[in-house]
C-alpha cells in the first residue's frame, strides 16, 4: 500500500462508538475532555465495517493491555490475530494421509 493511500483513508477509533452508529474519529486532542479518553485502537473505516465485534473487543483488549506511550511512542498491537496453525497432528489425520498413499513423513 502506498504512503498516500494511507494518508487518505478515513482512520476511526474503534475503541468508542458513537450514539447513531460508526465510530469516533482516531485520535486525541490535548483538551481536558480527551485526556481522561482511552488509548485510541486505530483502523481504517473499511476495516472496521468488516470486523466482527469479537474481533473489535479482542483488538482493543489487548491494546489497553499494553503500556501506552513508552519511549514517547504508543505501543501497536495488530488488529484480526490468527489462531496457530502449527502444532502435533492427530493419529486420526495421520492414519488417513497414509491410507490414501500422501507419502506422510512425520509433522509438517
Amino acid at each position: 500500500m502506498s504512503l498516500k493511500k494511507w494518508f487518505d483513508q478515513n482512520w476511526v477509533d474503534i475503541g468508542s462508538k458513537k450514539k447513531g452508529g460508526g465510530y469516533k474519529k482516531c485520535g486525541r486532542s490535548k483538551q481536558k475532555k480527551d485526556a481522561k479518553r482511552k488509548y485510541p485502537k486505530c483502523v481504517p473505516a473499511a476495516k472496521a465495517a468488516k470486523m466482527t465485534k469479537g474481533q473489535i473487543k479482542s483488538a482493543v483488549s489487548r491494546k489497553r493491555s499494553k503500556a501506552q506511550g513508552v519511549g514517547g511512542k504508543p505501543t501497536n498491537v495488530k488488529t484480526i490475530v490468527k489462531k496457530n496453525m502449527g502444532g502435533m497432528i492427530s493419529d486420526q489425520r495421520r492414519a488417513g494421509a497414509a491410507q490414501r498413499g500422501f507419502g506422510f513423513r512425520g509433522v509438517f
